[in-house]
């Protein structure tokens, strides 16, 4: 999903690894709908299954263009009439198949950037259409990658071209017509990625095989099966590859491979690789089995910071040391493989599934390696940058995350402290139990045997439900569904602490809350949202000492205040 802004907050002094490309003449301008992903299905992309793309690309890094054919293959659930993608009208289309013959030109259009086809014959329930674009031109030049999307074209150090795309937030239509919709994913994709020989192109799935042309160009074929469509990437550039098999838990073993700059540090790429099989054990220890194991896991270092393209993680982290000690940027990539790319979003609104919960990992991982010391630290630095403008989940499908009314990063950080407030409260074995079975739909996931699937907030509430026996609808409530965070009211008259909680919507709010009394821990049931205690006069009172429970809190809105002065 869209990167971890936490690096935004750490990173703001990044130095560059690669010196951009002389300017390329301006391109057209991509549309507002081309820009806005998720756009609500045609009707005829609702009634159609997306079986298989082979999509073939011709990277020229001199003129910043792509020539792309793209073979897509549909099958009915319903009668349909015509069959509808989407494309940035950037590209210039040349040629339009159905079944292998040519479409008169009257009979598609692409104003805005959906490209409607009318089938020469109504297609009935079950029967399936393939249909061809060959197209051409110069994408869209990513203004801010991965925030703001497109192509990213950059010179690797040593001289070559290097070259990547991240298009999470603006769609996979930006450079191959597809279904932009979290939905879309296609069954099965053969990326023929052909490029200038000498450099190299890693990409999604099991690489097929290289064919150097003899004449200046080689293609890469690659298959993957059910990628998300924003993560399907081209990544170019003098890259080298290191690997290894990583023996799992489960009693499978796959590939680990990490595609870096010819140019790097031997000492800093073995360093950085060494953190690949720890992580894996511990997502497996954590959620379940890698997903993607029948193909590989998969890394490559990119001119952008980073994305979530499934089995080939874009990371540009550039082997920095921050006192973490793992590599945040990898290992946030790497839990969008469970959460992102097994586990989908049904829509925008539900985006905190992917990202929260991701965001999440990273706490659970510093005290997998170091305790909870790290831990803290790092849930302390979510807290301290929640916004709390709006809900992190709407109601509405269509909500863009980063839109003036949307949550922005709080769908990462809020995330991250509601999912430690849900675990402090049910107890890891059922955390991990809620996790699992929502990621792969079942309680013992075996490897070989998993399918993505897609998920809603009420989904994962409902699993929680289930599998501690208890209905948490209202912990849910709370904190996701309103902006403001939970007001713990407190009022102490003499030998009695009255605690209260105020949610943004008033409605009841029962989560208990431990009260240390001269360091002595007391659990306090708040029935119906109130609960008190008795404390001796004189007694230091200390409210959730250990943290477990997020709210609002005095000392972190007094240091937003005075960050956001400028003083």
């Amino acid at each position: 999903m869209r990167l971890i802004p936490l690096a935004a907050a750490l990173l703001l002094a990044m130095p560059a690894a690669a010196q951009e490309a002389s300017p390329a003449p301006a391109p057209r301008v991509s549309t507002p709908f081309t820009l806005r992903s998720e756009q609500p299905l045609a009707p005829e992309q609702q009634a159609v299954a997306f079986d298989y793309a082979r999509l073939a690309f011709r990277v020229m890094p001199e003129s910043r263009t792509l020539a792309g054919d793209a073979t897509l293959v549909f099958t009915a659930a319903a009668p349909v009439d015509r069959l509808s993608v989407e494309l940035d009208t950037v590209f210039d289309i040349s040629r339009v198949e159905i079944d292998g013959q040519a479409i008169a030109p009257s009979a598609w259009r692409n104003p805005e950037g959906r490209l409607t086809v009318d089938l020469p014959s109504p297609l009935p329930a079950g029967g399936t259409a393939t249909l061809r674009i060959l197209y051409a031109g110069a994408p869209r030049t990513a203004p801010n990658a991965p925030w703001d999307s497109g192509f990213v074209w950059a010179t690797a150090p040593s001289g070559e071209p290097w070259i990547a795309t991240a298009v999470q937030g603006e769609g996979c239509d930006l450079f191959w017509p597809c279904i932009d919709h979290p939905s879309g994913e296609p069954e099965l994709v053969e990326l023929h990625i052909t490029v200038p020989t000498g450099l190299a192109a890693p990409a999604n799935g099991v690489l097929l095989a290289t064919e150097d042309h003899g004449d200046g160009w080689t293609t890469w074929r690659w298959r993957a099966r059910r990628p998300n469509t924003y993560a399907i990437a081209l990544n170019i550039g003098p890259y080298e590859r290191v690997a290894d098999t990583y023996v799992s838990r489960f009693g499978n073993s796959f590939p680990m491979e990490f595609w870096h700059l010819r140019s790097d540090d031997p000492a800093k790429v073995a360093a950085l690789f060494a953190q690949f099989a720890p992580m894996l054990d511990f997502f497996e220890a954590t959620v379940g089995p890698y997903p993607f194991g029948d193909e590989k896991m998969g890394v490559v270092e990119t001119p952008h910071l980073g994305m979530e393209h499934q089995t080939i993680n874009a990371y540009g982290n550039r082997y920095r040391i921050d006192g973490r000690g793992y590599d945040w940027l990898l290992h946030h990539e790497l839990a969008h493989e469970w959460f992102g790319n097994q586990m989908t979003n049904v829509s925008g609104d539900d985006m905190w599934l992917h990202e929260g919960l991701g965001t999440y990992m990273q706490p659970l991982y510093a005290r997998w390696l170091h305790g909870d010391r790290y831990m803290e630290a790092e849930l302390k630095e979510h807290r301290e940058l929640l916004a709390n403008r709006f809900p992190v989940v709407s109601g509405r499908a269509d909500v863009n995350y980063f839109d003036g009314d949307g949550p922005g990063n709080d769908i990462y950080y809020k995330g991250s402290l509601f999912a430690h407030t849900l675990r402090m409260l049910i107890g890891d074995e059922a955390f991990k139990d809620s996790l699992t079975r929502l990621i792969y739909g079942t309680a013992e996931p075996r490897a070989g045997e998993i399918e993505p699937l897609t998920r809603t907030t009420e989904d994962y509430v409902r699993i929680v439900n289930e599998v501690t026996g208890r209905d948490y609808g209202w912990l849910f409530q709370g904190y996701l569904y309103n902006a403001a965070l939970p007001i713990l009211r407190q009022r102490r008259e003499g030998r009695t602490l009255e605690l209260a909680w105020e949610t943004g919507d008033g409605r009841p709010f029962p989560l208990p809350v431990e009260v240390e009394v001269d360091g002595r821990v007391i659990t306090v049931p708040m029935t119906g949202g109130r609960g008190s205690l008795s404390v001796p006069e004189g007694a230091h009172v200390l409210i959730d000492p250990e943290n477990k429970v997020l709210r609002q809190s005095d000392v972190v809105d007094e240091l937003v205040a005075y960050q956001r002065s400028g003083r």
